[in-house]
């Protein structure tokens, strides 16, 4: 008696329509292409097509093993949601409403199948919980010593003029939505507790108390304020961007833009105050409203839009503030180290 054959475990096992049919089949459990109206084509054509009224906004972004994620720390969910959260928040930085995302897989072909799989499952679920009725809609599969997936995001600005960095003017309020410092304090958390000699180490949750632990999993999978983007542009916001390199870098690249001057109120910036300074990866939006507008919900005023005086563009309590993630200066590829 011949034994029953053995699933395959790993994607080179597969062929590349057998893994896009893996993950098809994640992103849309029921027959996908009858979610898509007659003027719609969804994944399985060479490109997909969106009906999307008004003008289109489009953002990138890549996530690498060993600068952006550490296998031993995230599950393949936990990097579908990220890979998603992360463009999500892109688009609504610019007061769109995100419809579609297109994602590019190059994994090495000892890659688990169950963690593709459980990849499709993260970005799906980051859509449905963040984004209702945005989706995946198509993207790429090949294979590569590195473990990559770059996410493009496109949303809808339904009518709305798209806000952008450039416009924050003096006698604004500085505004800010989401989460600040989490994530980056859960970065060093990991760092601490589940780092050695050789690299990351498997993390044990029951070795954390609720705050660290609860700053792991927001670092994991940030839960941007996506709703709010389009709500800002709407109450009339002037800038507005998303913060994911801390706001010393972020806050200044709204300034910079701008041509203003930046003072925040240090205690406006909650337990996490380092952390969101000088951190980032919630994944929050910052952004300027005339003085004395009513600011949608989920905004808190952190500080205050004045002319630019020739010092320090961004201040905290009056203090210029150094620090932020910059992957050109704070990632050693030769040993994997961030600085």
């Amino acid at each position: 008696m011949h034994p029953a054959p053995q699933p395959p475990t790993t994607v080179g096992e597969l062929s590349e329509g057998e893994i896009l049919e893996r993950i098809l089949t994640r992103l849309h459990p029921s027959e996908p292409r009858a979610e898509y109206s007659a003027d719609e084509v969804g994944p399985g054509d060479d490109a997909a097509v969106i009906d999307v009224p008004g003008a289109v906004v489009a953002t990138t972004d890549t996530l690498v093993h060993g600068p952006d994620f550490r296998l031993a720390w995230s599950s393949g969910f936990d990097l579908g949601w990220k890979a998603a959260a992360v463009n999500l928040a892109d688009v609504a930085a610019m007061g769109a409403r995100p419809t579609a995302l297109l994602v590019a897989l190059a994994m090495p072909d000892d890659t688990r199948v169950a963690f593709v799989e459980e990849l499709a499952d993260g970005l799906r679920a980051a859509c449905e919980h963040l984004s209702p009725g945005c989706r995946v809609v198509g993207g790429d599969l090949t294979v590569s010593a590195t473990l990559t997936i770059a996410v493009t995001a496109l949303g809808s600005l339904e009518g709305r003029r798209p806000v952008r960095r450039s416009g924050a003017r003096p006698g604004d309020v500085l505004a800010l939505a989401g989460a600040a410092g989490q994530a980056a304090r859960g970065l060093e958390v990991l760092f601490d507790r589940f780092s050695d000699a050789e690299g990351a180490t498997p993390i044990d949750m029951g070795l954390l108390d609720a705050v660290d632990a609860g700053a792991v999993r927001a670092q994991l999978r940030p839960v941007p304020p996506i709703g709010r983007g389009s709500a800002a542009a709407d109450a009339g916001a002037t800038a507005m961007m998303d913060v994911s390199d801390g706001l010393a870098i972020d806050a200044g690249r709204l300034a910079a833009a701008s041509g203003v001057r930046l003072e925040i109120a240090g205690d406006a910036l909650g337990e996490h105050r380092r952390w969101a300074i000088t951190g980032g990866e919630d994944h929050g939006l910052l952004a300027t409203f005339p003085a004395g507008a009513e600011l949608p919900g989920g905004f808190r005023i952190i500080g205050t839009v004045h002319a630019r005086d020739g010092g320090a563009a961004v201040r905290v309590d009056g203090e210029a503030v150094k620090g932020g993630w910059d992957p050109y200066r704070d990632w050693d590829g030769r040993t994997g180290a961030i600085g």
